[in-house]
């Protein structure tokens, strides 16, 4: 199942939500700052061990004062003009995240995963909205189609502002009605 909902990411039940990372992990503005804000200390003493992430690339980590069991730190491009691999990249940083997802999933012999992803690179990082919703939700879709088995996760994109609520809604809908 893939779905949104409007909401605040860290205050919400699920296996493991994905953080909108910086390039160091380290604790940055808007939904990444939250994230460390309610993980507490140790989040950021296990990040600083992990010794950055590359853009496009995701690390996972402990959840420690979140509710979730997990924490994904996908690193999102920094839009520039749209012709510096800003799309091939945020492609990754849902393609990878998944891709853990579903390495916990079989490492932890789960039979559901709630996976929720907030608006990656569209706060600071300036990646247009509509965009940024259309490559997000058409990644997962695409991968999903590829991997039936990663149907055991369900994705959740979880929209702060209801502007992208918006938009996932309606991008969402499309492939209802085109499969």
């Amino acid at each position: 199942m893939i779905t949104t909902l409007k909401g605040d990411i860290t205050g919400l039940d699920f296996t493991i939500i994905v953080n909108a990372a910086n390039k160091h992990l380290l604790p940055g503005s808007g939904v990444c700052g939250a994230i460390f804000s309610k993980a507490g200390k140790g989040l950021e003493e296990e990040c600083q061990q992990l010794h950055g992430c590359p853009t496009g690339d995701a690390k996972m980590t402990k959840a420690y004062g979140l509710r979730c069991d997990r924490i994904i730190h996908a690193v999102g491009p920094i839009y520039l003009d749209g012709n510096h691999q800003e799309r091939e990249l945020l492609e990754s940083c849902y393609w990878n995240s998944l891709c853990l997802a579903y390495s916990y999933v079989r490492e932890q012999n789960l039979e559901k995963c709630t996976l929720a992803f907030p608006c990656i690179s569209t706060g600071i990082y300036g990646f247009p909205r509509e965009e940024a919703c259309q490559i997000a939700v058409k990644t997962v879709k695409t991968l999903m189609r590829q991997y039936p088995d990663a149907k055991v996760i369900d994705v959740i994109f979880v929209c702060y502002l209801q502007e992208d609520y918006a938009l996932y809604k309606e991008e969402l809908k499309k492939y209802e009605i085109y499969g």
